[in-house]
């Protein structure tokens, strides 16, 4: 027959005591293992996704810059003409995209700044919208400056049509006076021709004064003293009376014309050959539109007569009206 011991029975219910006790904090540890984990397990899962959701964000963003950057490329690059400064702002734009687009893309590549690079893309679209109305509104301009210029050309050509007709006309009035005037050059040159008083006769003589002032006439080159000339003229009734001027030249053997600027010598011009000559010295005449006679008198202080044969003419009016010849020996 078994007897139990009650030692031993103490003993073994201790040792059950113990064992529950480790087993129960054993198993409130694994619990909290367990719970750790799972919620580390949890907030990594979550994370990830937030982490696959940004960059989905992150590549739908950049799907939707590149699709507006395309499509501002394309709609610009459909701007060009042949106008090199309409060609010019365009390209500028262009390049001034690509700096946009590469700001957005540094966005992009930064997960905390996607809520900037949704502004900078919006900006994106609101600048492409702006070049393409910038663009319109200076082809809208151009064309208003083309019709100015149109008309400006139109009127321009009309100008220069008037201009033409008026340069013709001008032209044909300017003939028109110079025939007049030359008709009444010619006329006036008739009328001075018909004009001029012609002499009946014109006399030349050599004279020597003597002591007692008496003068006689001499034909020794060394021994005269002045020269006479006297003129009568014809009847001109073409002329009104007045005192008329004879222009008295006298020419030497040599082909001089005697003449001394102090004594009233001078220049007139040959009406007929348009020769410029000296004179020897004018006669005043007054003149009624008959016969009349005058005389004047070439005595210089110092007389020196060459001999041979000497011609007189008589110019009126810048015509030739008569002349004579004399001799001195």
């Amino acid at each position: 027959m078994t007897t139990n011991n009650p030692s031993n029975f103490n003993q073994d219910k201790s040792q059950k005591q113990n064992f529950l006790a480790i087993a129960v904090t054993v198993g409130v540890i694994l619990l909290a293992i367990i719970g750790f984990l799972a919620y580390n397990n949890i907030s990594k899962a979550q994370q990830l996704d937030l982490t696959v959701t940004e960059l989905e964000e992150s590549e739908k963003l950049r799907g939707e810059m590149e699709t507006q950057y395309n499509q501002a490329l394309a709609d610009l690059e459909a701007q060009k003409t042949t106008n090199q400064e309409l060609n010019a702002m365009i390209d500028q734009q262009k390049a001034e995209l690509e700096q946009q687009r590469t700001k957005i893309d540094g966005l992009l590549k930064n997960k905390g700044k996607l809520d900037k690079a949704r502004v900078e893309i919006d900006n994106l679209k609101t600048q492409a919208s702006g070049y393409l109305a910038q663009i319109e509104k200076l082809k809208t301009e151009n064309q208003a400056l083309a019709g100015e210029n149109a008309t400006l050309s139109e009127e321009k050509n009309k100008l220069s049509t008037d201009l033409q007709g008026k340069l013709a006309e001008n032209e044909q009035l300017a003939s028109a006076k110079a025939k007049l005037v030359s008709e009444k050059e010619e006329l006036s040159g008739k009328v001075n021709i018909a004009s001029v008083i012609k002499m009946k006769s014109v006399t030349a003589v050599g004279q020597k004064v003597k002591g007692s002032g008496k003068v006689k006439d001499e034909n020794s080159a060394k021994s005269v003293d002045q020269i006479k000339v006297c003129f009568t003229t014809l009847t001109n009734e073409v002329v009104r009376p007045s005192t008329e001027k004879f222009y008295v030249r006298i020419v030497n053997p040599l082909g001089e014309t005697l003449a001394i600027e102090d004594m009233g010598s001078g220049m007139i011009t040959n009406k007929k050959t348009g020769e410029e000559i000296r004179f020897t010295k004018i006669e005043e005449l007054d003149y009624s539109n008959e016969e009349a006679q005058s005389c004047m008198v070439w005595a210089p202080s110092n007389p020196s007569f060459v001999k041979g044969d000497y011609t007189v003419e008589v110019y009126n009016k810048g015509y030739l009206s008569g002349t004579a010849t004399f001799k001195l020996k």
